[in-house]
């Protein structure tokens, strides 16, 4: 009896390891992006990305309506296509990347906003500092890679945060480079 209720118990946990690991997406990197604009002396956009960054999602349900999202993203990566503003936003003017390698960000809740829309809810650590944002995430679907042949789904998250809240160019007034800071980020992700 002893040994069939071992048996029993170990497929169990198998199984639940199993469905676990099932329930985790990761971003397919050339497909995704993490993007950021600014407003440069209040009148011009000026865009970027983070080239290194991670991002999982664990969820069990379909619409991903119960998902837990986690970001890491390498402030060394940042990339706005001139090389002196790189070097510049990884001083300690900005990012500070030697002292803060990482931003990261971690759900605490999503809330449905219409179909497919949700209010993504988290902390975003960012410069040494931890605050709670609030994003828009819009789900576009999941469908099989043909070329893969795994699952993929597709994510858009958009918002606005506050460089003041995180000490971002403190240096630096809103009439040269504006507070608000909108968030872009597109990604496919593979179970």
């Amino acid at each position: 009896m002893m040994k069939k209720l071992t048996v029993v118990l170990s497929a169990f946990i198998l199984l639940s390891a199993f469905t676990v690991l099932n329930n985790v997406w990761k971003n397919d990197a050339p497909h995704s992006q993490l993007g950021f604009t600014v407003k440069h002396l209040g009148i011009s956009d000026v865009s970027g990305t983070f080239n290194d960054f991670e991002v999982t999602v664990n969820s069990a349900k379909s619409d991903f309506s119960d998902a837990v999202i986690e970001l890491t993203a390498k402030t060394n990566s940042i990339d706005t296509r001139v090389e002196a503003r790189n070097n510049h936003l990884k001083s300690a003017d900005f990012f500070d990347a030697a002292k803060y390698p990482t931003l990261t960000f971690k759900s605490t809740s999503l809330k449905k906003a219409g179909k497919n829309k949700y209010k993504l809810l988290g902390n975003l650590t960012l410069h040494g500092i931890t605050k709670p944002v609030t994003m828009d995430l819009e789900y576009k679907g999941t469908v099989e890679n043909p070329m893969s042949k795994k699952q993929t789904a597709g994510f858009q998250v958009t918002g606005v945060i506050k460089r003041s809240d995180f000490n971002l160019g403190n240096g630096f007034p809103a009439p040269m480079i504006s507070d608000d800071v909108r968030i872009k980020a597109d990604g496919e992700f593979v179970q």
